[in-house]
């Protein structure tokens, strides 16, 4: 898909602000916050309190606040909820299910052109919520791509490198090495399912060996993600998630790796706005 194409917002915004959420659990916000910040947008983090019911509803009320007041929507990595019961997001899922954040973030949407960022932790709930890739809050069918436990059954870290397949999405750049660190990242999908998201450029980034193809060799492809996809988007593009931690980069880690450590992705995030 070519990059002639990309979209860009119709709102022209100096200083894009991030709202980034903080689960019990999340533990990538801080490194999220700082790739923003890099890119020339400003962060909000704001912590989601569960202690009381009072806590709760204060909490909705704060997501829904940061949600009308932003540009962008970060959900970071980490372990939500211990990632129980039954699996990985479904925390962060359950709360933006919620029926006022859910109308917030219709609004942001449709209405605000906003983008949405989600890795690891945060890319689990954004399929779990059918917003990658329906675009949309809903209820996912059977036949619905999802995400499971990992092949070798336990959470690992690695560097991996992945391609990028598809540059329709305004998140996406050219660069090709990302890190990994996950326990439930294997992307499933039936043959039809993904031959649509192929034929929608929906397919962002795969996992490659170092001939760029894709593969199912656990050296590469370490959670045996059906047909090596890493990344997916919405199908506007506006929503991206993807497995690979792209936002743990910095002058000095993994210098003696070869390869692109930054996939511009939040630098690309911001140049939406301007």
């Amino acid at each position: 898909v070519s990059t002639e194409n990309r979209l860009k917002s119709s709102l022209s915004i100096a200083t894009p602000k991030v709202f980034i959420p903080a689960f019990p659990g999340t533990n990538c916000e801080y490194d999220s916050a700082r790739a923003f910040e890099r890119a020339g947008a400003k962060t909000s983090v704001k912590v989601f309190k569960n202690l009381t019911d009072k806590d709760i509803e204060q909490s909705v009320d704060t997501i829904v606040n940061e949600i009308k007041t932003s540009q962008i929507i970060m959900l970071p990595g980490g372990f939500s909820a211990g990632d129980e019961p039954d699996g990985s997001g479904k925390f962060i899922a359950t709360v933006f299910r919620n029926p006022k954040i859910a109308e917030a973030l219709n609004e942001f949407l449709t209405k605000q052109d906003g983008l949405m960022l989600g890795i690891c932790n945060g890319f689990q709930a954004l399929i779990k919520l059918g917003l990658v890739p329906y675009g949309e809050i809903r209820e996912c069918s059977v036949d619905a791509p999802t995400l499971t436990y990992n092949n070798i059954g336990r959470h690992q870290a690695k560097v991996v490198t992945t391609k990028i397949v598809s540059n329709k999405s305004p998140w996406l750049a050219k660069t090709e090495i990302g890190a990994i660190s996950h326990g439930e990242g294997k992307f499933v999908c039936n043959e039809n399912e993904f031959k649509r998201l192929v034929e929608n450029g929906q397919i962002a980034t795969q996992y490659v060996n170092l001939d760029g193809e894709a593969t199912y060799d656990i050296e590469y492809n370490p959670n045996g993600s059906y047909f090596a996809v890493e990344g997916i988007t919405s199908i506007d593009g506006r929503i991206f998630g993807k497995m690979g931690h792209s936002e743990r980069i910095g002058q000095h880690v993994m210098k003696n790796i070869i390869g692109e450590k930054d996939q511009k992705i939040f630098e690309s995030g911001v140049n939406y706005f301007k």
